[in-house]
C-alpha cells in the first residue's frame, strides 16, 4: 500500500513536468517564429532591391545607348546635305567689267577725232571719231545700265568688241598707206588690245554680277 501510494505522486509529477516542457517549447517556437519571419522578410526585401537594382543597371545603358543614337543621327543630319537640299551654282565671270575699259575707250576714241580735226582740219577724223566713239560710249552706258539691273549685257559687249575689230582693220589700212606711226599705228595697239579684251570677257561668261544680287542668291539658295 504504502508503495502504491508512492507511486502516484511520482507519476503524476513526471506528468506536470512534461506538460512544462511542452508548454515551453510552444512558447519558445511562438517567441522565435515572428524573428525568423521578420529575418525571412528582411532577406526577401533585400534579394527584392538586388533585383530591382540590377534590373535598373541593366536597363541604363540600352537607354543610354538610344540617346547616344538619337543625337549622333540629329547631328549627322545637322550637318550631312540631303538630296533635296539645293547647291549652290557657281556662275563663271571675268574678273573686270566691259565699261570700266568701255567708256575709257570710246572717250579716247571721240576725243582723238576731235583733235584730229582740229590739228588738221579732216573732217574724216572728225565723222570717224564721233562715229566710232560716241557708239562705243552709248554700247558702254547701256551695258552698265543692263549690269546694274542684274541682266546680262552680252550684246552690248559683242557690240563693243565689233566696233573695236572694225577700228582695228580701219586703222590698219590707215598705216598700209601713211606708214605713220601716230596716230595709225597707235589706234592700231589700242584697238586690238580692247578686241582681245572683249573676247576674254565673253569667253568667261560676260560681267560679274553685282555684290548685292550675288550675296541674295547665296543666302537664298
Amino acid at each position: 500500500m504504502e508503495s502504491s501510494a508512492t507511486a502516484t505522486p511520482v507519476s503524476q509529477l513526471s506528468c506536470f513536468s512534461s506538460i512544462n516542457r511542452q508548454l515551453q517549447i510552444q512558447r519558445r517556437s511562438l517567441v522565435s517564429f515572428p524573428h525568423y519571419r521578420s529575418r525571412m522578410q528582411i532577406t526577401m526585401r533585400l534579394e527584392g532591391a538586388g533585383t530591382e537594382t540590377f534590373s535598373s543597371e541593366s536597363t541604363r545603358p540600352s537607354s543610354y545607348s538610344a540617346s547616344d543614337s538619337t543625337i549622333i543621327s540629329s547631328s549627322t543630319e545637322g550637318t550631312v546635305p540631303g538630296p533635296s537640299e539645293p547647291a549652290i551654282q557657281q556662275t563663271r565671270a571675268a574678273k573686270i567689267h566691259d565699261f570700266c575699259l568701255g567708256i575709257p575707250f570710246g572717250g579716247l576714241v571721240l576725243g582723238g577725232g576731235i583733235i584730229g580735226f582740229l590739228l588738221s582740219g579732216n573732217a574724216k577724223a572728225l565723222g570717224s571719231g564721233v562715229l566710232y566713239g560716241g557708239a562705243l560710249l552709248a554700247l558702254s552706258i547701256l551695258s552698265l545700265k543692263i549690269w546694274r539691273k542684274g541682266k546680262s549685257s552680252l550684246p552690248f559687249i559683242l557690240g563693243q568688241a565689233a566696233l573695236s575689230a572694225a577700228l582695228l582693220w580701219k586703222n590698219l589700212q590707215i598705216y598700209t598707206l601713211t606708214k605713220k606711226v601716230l596716230p595709225a599705228g597707235l589706234n592700231i595697239v589700242i584697238s586690238a588690245a580692247m578686241l582681245c579684251f572683249y573676247s576674254y570677257v565673253v569667253i568667261s561668261g560676260g560681267n560679274p554680277p553685282p555684290k548685292k544680287l550675288k550675296s541674295a542668291a547665296v543666302v537664298s539658295s
